[in-house]
């Protein structure tokens, strides 16, 4: 390949822009240019979402809402996309104004989770959904081959493993109330932990059900999952 065209090509996905001017701004913090990558990492959340969720129904039919939540949310976190980022070097592409180069925003999580996100949207601009869902699997392949080998754990499980790596107590289920008709029994169940001020309350058709909605809550909020 000729040489002036390796600079239309994005560090991460591989992708050999039309436009060069997509892949500059989505390379482009806001302290850099008004013209910046936050529309294009705006749309490239949704698209990415789209992608991960569709995949991870054709390779989970059985899982329920909750798990799929629980394996798309490990997959799309910022955490995950910067660890993305840095293992392809995306840092040193990225355009930011001086200040946030002097203070390392190269290497931000934040920033760097960003630009993943805006260049998939730019992806997209310059080609169509199949496209960059090509790209898009292309990288999360590995993460997506391994995923079923651990974020499926039930949300009791995932709050017990949490609290235990902060060497904190486990968490407590409380039956708060049972309301039982001539054909259902609802149990309303509270989850306290040291992490939050006040328990998870969540209903359901058998205290495990309860129990199970009410440690994913308390997961959602302590942003776990």
């Amino acid at each position: 390949m000729v040489g002036h065209r390796l600079e239309n090509i994005d560090p991460l996905f591989s992708y050999e822009f039309r436009d060069k001017g997509l892949l500059d701004r989505s390379l482009s913090h806001r302290s850099y240019s008004g013209e910046n990558n936050e529309t294009f990492e705006f749309l490239g959340d949704a698209i990415l979402s789209s992608i991960i969720s569709s995949e991870l129904l054709y390779r989970f039919p059985s899982a329920s809402e909750g798990e799929l939540t629980r394996m798309r949310a490990s997959l799309v976190k910022g955490i995950k996309l910067a660890e993305i980022a840095r293992d392809n070097d995306l840092g040193a592409r990225i355009l930011l104004g001086e200040g946030e180069r002097k203070t390392g925003g190269w290497n931000r999580s934040s920033i760097l989770a960003n630009v993943v996100e805006a260049l998939i949207g730019a992806i997209y601009l310059d080609s169509n959904y199949e496209t960059v869902r090509s790209c898009v699997l292309s990288v999360f392949s590995k993460f997506l081959v391994d995923v079923d080998q651990g974020l499926q754990k039930d949300a009791k499980t995932l709050l017990q493993e949490h609290l235990q790596k902060l060497s904190l107590p486990l968490p407590r289920y409380l039956v708060a109330k049972i309301d039982e008709s001539a054909t259902t029994t609802i149990f309303t169940v509270e989850c306290y932990t040291q992490l939050v001020d006040n328990p998870s309350i969540a209903t359901g058709e058998s205290r495990k059900l309860a129990e199970q909605k009410a440690a994913e809550l308390t997961l959602r909020e302590l942003k776990v999952i």
